[in-house]
């Protein structure tokens, strides 16, 4: 018997391509022995396409509501930030990764400090600036240069702006906030960059896979260009010592829990030195599932095939959600009858 799966990718944020290129790769890997499977794209426009045919949205919905699962693909706002998973729980649907908490949360880079902060984990220190908000003086000191300043709820590093002259900040704001009126100014932090992607398996089981290295070459740091046109060199296993290995893979699995995660996340790391507590630097509830996205190829070296990968996400997604949801309520009645 096959099971009725949707994946949906596009979106209408500035990650749309990003997203395209994560669901046509996740529906290229899918076995469709195994799955029924229904492409549903938004356009960056909003429109609603299933089977590549527009689509009215509340006829789109009901083809969400028939399936067995959904794979949503979606990158940045309007998808990862927990606008999809919401849409999807409210239709009472299965679905593949992080729930609204996590999901909203982890979009956003200042609320995402706060809470890993709280369970004890290292973060950059940084100061959020809301519309008309500005850095002030004792802020800069504090803060030191070189600084970047990050739309505080954008992926892919779109609008990420290194600033090492407090005279450039303001243009680096304006660049920032044309992406995201709110703001996060981080202080650099030196160090090696160091991603651990992490895997929840359909019986609960959470496993970090081996820490991947990021080498850039001709860019100052890990922007959009390096990370999907060939400016970045990723090493697996990155070359660290066991007990850093497992401190970077404990420190990501304690991220994990610390946002609430289900079913995957990557945790990106600055490390100063072997030995030394990493700083989390970012984390991805829903990383790219592209061919050249680090996700995938971590969790390739572990010996994990891409199609097993999806196995496993779409398998979990199907245990998880049974009549009762992970705070231990009961699941009320699906609000869609009214679709």
């Amino acid at each position: 018997m096959t099971t009725r799966l949707a994946v949906l990718y596009g979106g209408q944020s500035g990650e749309h391509e990003v997203s395209r290129r994560s669901g046509e790769s996740i529906l290229a890997g899918l076995d469709r022995e195994r799955y029924q499977v229904t492409e549903v794209l938004i356009d960056t426009d909003g429109g609603w396409h299933v089977g590549g045919r527009a689509t009215p949205l509340p006829q789109a919905l009901r083809v969400l509501r028939a399936q067995d699962v959904v794979f949503p693909a979606l990158h940045g706002p309007y998808g990862e930030d927990g606008t999809v998973a919401s849409l999807l729980e409210w239709l009472g649907v299965p679905y593949v990764g992080n729930g609204v908490f996590a999901s909203a949360a982890g979009m956003d880079k200042g609320v995402t400090k706060r809470l890993l902060a709280a369970d004890g984990l290292r973060v950059s220190p940084g100061v959020t600036l809301r519309p008309g908000e500005h850095l002030s003086p004792a802020e800069q000191r504090r803060l030191d240069l070189p600084v970047f300043v990050k739309p505080a709820r954008a992926g892919s590093s779109l609008g990420v702006v290194r600033v090492t002259d407090w005279a450039a900040l303001p243009a680096a704001l304006e660049q920032a906030r044309e992406v995201d009126p709110k703001v996060l100014v981080e202080q650099g932090a030196r160090g090696r960059e160091i991603d651990v992607a992490v895997l929840q398996y359909p019986d609960g089981r959470v496993q970090a896979g081996p820490p991947l290295e990021i080498r850039v070459s001709g860019a100052g740091f890990f922007d959009y260009d390096a990370k999907y046109d060939g400016g970045a060199v990723f090493q697996i296993p990155a070359p660290l010592d066991p007990a850093t290995t497992e401190v970077l893979q404990d420190r990501a699995i304690r991220a994990f829990h610390a946002l609430d995660c289900r079913g995957l996340l990557r945790v990106d790391f600055f490390l100063s030195g072997e030995g030394a507590e990493p700083i989390v630097n970012e984390v991805n509830t829903f990383p790219g599932f592209t061919a050249a996205s680090q996700f995938p190829q971590i969790w390739q070296r572990a010996g994990l095939e891409f199609p097993a990968l999806l196995d496993i996400l779409i398998s979990g997604a199907l245990v998880d959600r049974g009549p009762v949801t992970l705070a231990g309520l009961p699941r009320p009645a699906r609000a869609v009858d009214l679709v």
